[in-house]
């Protein structure tokens, strides 16, 4: 079958040319990639690595200070020698595109049906009754639940799978030859992440339509692609069928292909490496000619917490052997608030222990009430009812003044560190105004707590004095991690903590929070949506729905005999290796 789309020797620079006609950085360099008609070809890598670039310069969406060489080849014909209206037509007719995060794509002052009728207004001349009862169509096509009255809902008004469903509607409104979906599912849950890749296969095999999937998910490549190219430093470093690449001894792949599926977390192998220490991809690189090199570690040093007999035993004091209290209980706990004159239930009887040194990881859906949990327990917001217990204390009912104290033994990790980093700040300045926010004014000891924590999370000392835009998101999550260690906390509530993070990066954070559990004797309260990753990291799983808990247990008894139909549900949506 010939090819739909190829590129062939493709450039993409930036920066102005000088005197001598040189550019100033070249993100994409000499990238060949062909996808035939009803074939999924996934194009994997890193941030920065030139994804989202090649996916724009097909698209003929990049900068000014862009320059774009080789070829883009469409049904033969080079988008490259177009004149601007012409390849403006090209793109959203012939070729259209499928953004990561659908609220920002698309416009919150218009209806979900303008916006796709506007599509076709301007690619295929329809009126706007054809155009009107074409965009019911498409929402039904997608599995919008009810086209005919969802059709003039804004987008604020959807859900997150819904707003996405809306975009691939707009997407294929013309029948594209060519589909890009740049991370699609990446921002969803793992049910509806299940569901829109589903029906990305299913358009594209019906439609015989070209899917260049982007997306840094070896699962999701390995269940929904033909073939993968792996992508790094704006080149491609190796192409294969995904039974073929995957399924080959890991001897022969390219190092840097080796790095990546060491560095993932896949749902069928995360229970036979629990807590093991997981690959860590280190990359020096150049553009100037020479391949890059990688380095990366595969050892097999083990970091298994102790199993719950073990644990049970360390929450024996040696002293008086009277069992310690857990780190944290909830009772019965409700949290409920108003919103547009209904009650909304979002923690509703929610029951459980954490005990010292454990990991308990808490899963579901958005809207399930795990973040809200969370609050309730950091006294953020104020229970409706029930208890809570930190350290043996009771908490519930206690004045800012008396809480105080107490604030310092739990701390959290947020999920976007670079919005949770103050940017006017060094790291010097973020570290100590945590620390003199809980009233240590002693400057020594707050200086030897800040060199402490620095080594501890892998950073040099003269990040000190480098502020949040000067790192990479990794180092930005260290920093976060770093500000909730510097207090000393006995339990940290980690809310999505690496799911804005790449592959290989993921695995450095997770590898650094199971390192400092284990040195520390840290609890942790785990809140993930990836099930791989909690079944990694946790010693005890929570399966959160409608604001109850409906199933709990280990990292193995829940995935081999899961009872509650939604978590058998969770577990049947994720993406399985290859």
């Amino acid at each position: 079958m010939s090819n739909i789309l190829e590129l062939r020797a493709l450039n993409v620079d930036y920066g102005r040319r000088d005197a001598r006609n040189h550019v100033g950085h070249r993100v994409v360099s000499d990238f060949d990639l062909a996808v035939a008609p009803g074939e999924t070809v996934a194009l994997v890598g890193e941030s920065g690595c030139g994804k989202s670039t090649t996916a724009l310069a097909i698209m003929g969406l990049l900068a000014n200070n862009a320059t774009v060489s080789g070829k883009i080849l469409l049904d033969g014909k080079d988008l490259l020698s177009l004149s601007p209206a012409a390849r403006r037509d090209v793109s959203g007719r012939d070729v259209s595109m499928i953004f990561q995060e659908p609220m920002t794509s698309l416009n919150p002052v218009m209806t979900v049906g303008d916006q796709i009728a506007e599509v076709l207004h301007r690619h295929r001349r329809l009126s706007s009754r054809a155009a009107r009862a074409h965009t019911i169509s498409l929402l039904g096509r997608v599995k919008i639940p009810n086209p005919e009255q969802r059709v003039d809902d804004f987008p604020h008004r959807l859900s997150g799978g819904q707003r996405q469903r809306v975009m691939i509607a707009m997407a294929i409104a013309c029948q594209p030859k060519v589909l890009i979906a740049d991370e699609p599912t990446t921002a969803l849950d793992v049910t509806i992440q299940a569901e829109i890749l589903a029906l990305l296969a299913e358009l594209a095999r019906n439609m015989q339509m070209a899917l260049l999937l982007i997306t840094h998910d070896l699962g999701v490549v390995a269940q929904y692609a033909d073939r993968v190219a792996v992508m790094y430093g704006g080149r491609k470093l190796e192409e294969g069928r995904v039974d073929t690449l995957f399924g080959k001894d890991t001897e022969a792949m390219h190092p840097y292909t080796r790095g990546l599926r060491g560095a993932s977390l896949t749902f069928d192998h995360a229970v036979h490496y629990r807590q093991e220490r997981l690959a860590e991809i280190r990359v020096e690189s150049t553009l100037s000619g020479k391949a890059p090199t990688f380095r990366f570690t595969l050892h097999k040093r083990d970091l298994r917490t102790p199993d719950n007999s073990a644990a049970m035993a360390r929450a024996v004091s040696p002293s008086d052997k009277k069992v310690r209290a857990p780190m944290l209980r909830l009772t019965d706990l409700h949290t409920h608030y108003g919103q547009r004159g209904q009650l909304v239930k979002a923690v509703n009887g929610v029951s459980f222990d954490i005990a010292p040194g454990e990991t308990v990881g808490l899963v579901g859906e958005s809207g399930c009430g795990k973040s809200t949990l969370s609050r309730t327990v950091m006294k953020l917001i104020a229970p409706t009812a029930g208890d809570i217990e930190l350290d043996g204390q009771r908490i519930t009912h206690l004045g800012e003044r008396a809480m105080r104290p107490l604030r310092r033994k739990v701390q959290m990790i947020f999920q976007d560190p670079f919005a949770s980093l103050n940017p006017r700040h060094d790291v010097q300045g973020i570290l100590d105004a945590a620390l003199k926010a809980h009233h240590i004014r002693d400057r020594d000891e707050r200086h030897a707590r800040i060199v402490d924590v620095m080594r501890r999370v892998d950073l040099p000392l003269d990040a000190l004095r480098r502020y949040p835009y000067e790192f990479s998101g990794g180092q930005r999550q260290r920093i976060g991690i770093a500000r909730a260690l510097v207090l000393q906390p006995a339990l940290v509530i980690c809310d999505e903590p690496v799911s804005a993070l790449d592959v290989s990066v993921r695995a450095q954070v997770l590898n650094l929070l199971v390192e400092l559990k284990q040195e520390l004797g840290l609890s942790y309260l785990f809140i993930y949506h990836d099930l791989a990753v909690v079944r990694y990291i946790a010693d005890r799983v929570l399966v959160m729905h409608g604001g109850q808990i409906v199933e709990e247990g280990d990292h193995q008894s829940l995935w081999d005999n899961p009872r509650h139909p939604y978590t058998q549900s969770l577990i049947a949506a994720v993406p399985r290796a290859a």
